[in-house]
């Protein structure tokens, strides 16, 4: 469901622009939508009014809480389930954080993800994005949303827009506090500039080198690594906005030497973070997560070189929680996926 569906479905009933906007702010910000100081019958037309109950209901359905699994860090990973029966998953974050999915599955097919192992099953709605935010604000305070979970946003650009123009405005969220979070597509750099509300931009690098990212990121657009920055490097001038370029560091992979260089090479100068991430060992796939004092060591050399560099903690380490993985033990009813080796791509060291 998008949220145009929302807005034609209060029309027919009778509403105008003041009554839509009133109503989808009340969901957004997970308000009753007979709440507030001025009651319905005040101000709501008669089919409006007469409506809001299956409204109301229609709304908590998009997205249901079907398991949570709370992380010591103090995050915790949602499994939601969709009117459809599919299910998401999304993540409340510490600091007032929600990691929301766009799509059900991934068509990207990164090597080290489980989100992307049966590909894409289907594109979700605005309201869809939305409402995975609704829930979460009936569970904790939610002043910031990346675009972080499953699914490639810039594979469903119109809803992952849709519903970042509502956040961004009724929703109550500051602008740079939504995150578009691409593995890079040249749609992102139209589509974005173009919007009401100008989401931050995260860039999934992962590495420096044109053939490894392939093997990586088998079905990602095929942008060199240099041409990538470059384009992000022009949304972050328009915006005023810093790109946060994330590196999954995957031991034997891409925590070489060299990538240090070409990491080097590729940011020096630009409006840049550079988000360090050890990788979330994923028990059916054949990667390694490398040392925190190794990881460490990476960021501190990158500092020492100019690069602005924050080592994180992928949230629900201690859940087994990697994008992808409650959805798969969910639908295998395993307790955990059962571990199936995985031959790495040939990469040099």
């Amino acid at each position: 469901m998008r949220i145009e569906d929302l807005r034609q479905r209060l029309r027919a009933q009778g509403a105008k622009p003041v009554h839509e906007q009133r109503l989808l702010r009340q969901w957004a910000q997970a308000q009753p939508l007979d709440g507030g100081k001025r009651k319905p019958q005040d101000f709501l037309p008669m089919g409006v009014r007469d409506g809001l109950p299956a409204l109301q209901a229609d709304l908590s359905a998009l997205a249901t809480l079907r398991s949570e699994h709370p992380g010591d860090d103090g995050s915790a990973r949602l499994l939601l389930e969709l009117t459809d029966g599919q299910t998401v998953e999304s993540v409340l974050l510490p600091r007032d954080g929600l990691c929301v999915s766009s799509q059900v599955g991934c068509a990207v097919g990164c090597v080290f993800c489980m989100t992307g192992k049966d590909g894409l099953i289907r594109q979700l709605g605005s309201a869809e994005i939305v409402a995975q935010v609704a829930l979460a604000r009936t569970r904790r305070k939610v002043c910031k949303v990346v675009f972080m979970g499953m699914g490639e946003p810039s594979h469903n650009i119109d809803n992952v827009m849709e519903a970042i123009d509502l956040l961004g405005t009724i929703g109550n969220i500051g602008h740079k506090n939504l995150v578009f979070s691409t593995v890079g597509d040249e749609r992102v750099f139209e589509r974005l500039p173009q919007g009401r509300v100008k989401p931050a931009l995260a860039v999934s690098l992962h590495t420096t080198k044109a053939d490894l990212r392939t093997q990586l990121l088998p079905r990602a657009a095929r942008l060199s690594p240099e041409a990538l920055v470059e384009l992000a490097e022009g949304y972050a001038r328009t915006t005023g906005y810093p790109i946060q370029y994330q590196w999954t560091l995957i031991e034997g992979v891409n925590d070489s030497k060299d990538e240090i260089e070409g990491i080097v090479r590729l940011l020096t100068g630009k409006y840049a973070l550079m988000n360090m991430i050890p990788y979330n060992t994923v028990d059916d796939l054949d990667f390694k997560r490398p040392s925190w004092a190794r990881a460490a060591e990476i960021a501190r050399m990158l500092h020492q070189r100019g690069i602005l560099t924050k080592l994180r903690q992928s949230a629900g380490q201690d859940v087994d929680g990697g994008c992808g993985q409650l959805r798969a033990r969910d639908l295998s009813g395993a307790s955990k996926p059962q571990r199936v080796r995985f031959i790495k791509p040939a990469v040099s060291a």
